[in-house]
């Protein structure tokens, strides 16, 4: 059988096809972990030793995928989030270590919530990790993709909570369906088109645009909406949460300024963007 270290190097070298020196490393020590269920610490001490079991034909397609930067957490099918482990593959986003400053934030302030919707949950990562949180709160989810719905429900299930998985489009009349909530909270698409052409292969060319892009001329396009369908659905004193795209921090005050919202606050994440944004139904 092989060592951990010539398996290590396999991965390194497809990865190192499209990532730099240091992320291909890391990508690689992670490979490795799934394929051989050896952790880190293993790997690091003892890379001499000899492999007990390994499927070779799993360490030939992760090679594969890793060299055409295909999302290690697509290759492995699991992303964690939260402390908790989601399914995640093409049709999902990938959940981001800065969403989970949003969860943490919506946790923190929100403890007694009663009943909590999730806008375009994807894999589920924010509103299984709320209904884990707050275990007392009704959490429901939205989206519009039939692959999102399906893992959210399993991702949930899989968690062990309890969250309401339904079909439901940001951009529509979702508030008809909602009344007297605690909580919205959304990481809705808003990267610019434009930023497409800059962002890494394992990103443009995977993950889904649906959930990633919004027109350049229209950044704002899912906030607005959100907002004001979260204005007919939450209570008064309700709290609306977003993730937001950095370079339009100032138009999203302005706009929720301009709506009436309340106690608007901007929270910067651990790279010190600013990243998230509450405020309050007066």
């Amino acid at each position: 059988m092989p060592t951990y270290a010539e398996i290590i190097d396999r991965m390194i070298r497809a990865a190192a096809k499209v990532y730099d020196p240091r992320e291909a490393r890391t990508l690689a020590l992670w490979a490795v972990e799934a394929l051989t269920g050896a952790d880190r610490m293993r790997l690091l001490v003892d890379p001499r030793a000899e492999i007990e079991r390994v499927d070779m034909g799993e360490v030939e397609r992760y090679e594969r995928e890793l060299s055409e930067a295909r999302p290690i957490q697509y290759i492995i099918g699991m992303a964690e989030f939260c402390g908790l482990q989601f399914a995640v593959g093409e049709g999902v986003l990938v959940p981001r270590p800065e969403t989970e400053e949003l969860v943490r934030w919506v946790a923190e302030e929100c403890p007694k919530a009663q009943r909590l919707l999730d806008i375009g949950t994807g894999s589920g990562a924010i509103a299984v990790s709320l209904a884990k949180l707050l275990p007392t709160t009704e959490v429901v989810a939205i989206d519009i993709s039939e692959v999102a719905l399906d893992y959210a429900t399993r991702n949930a299930a899989a968690n062990g909570v309890q969250v309401a998985v339904v079909k439901g489009d940001a951009l529509g009349d979702w508030a008809s369906e909602f009344e007297e909530l605690d909580v919205v909270v959304s990481n809705p698409p808003y990267v610019p088109a434009s930023d497409r052409a800059t962002m890494h292969r394992n990103v443009r060319d995977y993950e889904p645009e649906l959930a990633l892009f919004v027109p350049d001329d229209d950044l704002l396009q899912f906030y607005r909406s959100i907002a004001d369908g979260a204005a007919r659905a939450l209570r008064t004193g309700g709290a609306l949460y977003f993730e937001i795209y950095e370079g339009a921090a100032e138009q999203m005050v302005k706009m929720l300024a301009e709506r009436g919202w309340a106690e608007i606050e901007l929270r910067r994440d651990f790279n010190d963007k600013n990243r998230m944004i509450r405020c309050r139904k007066r």
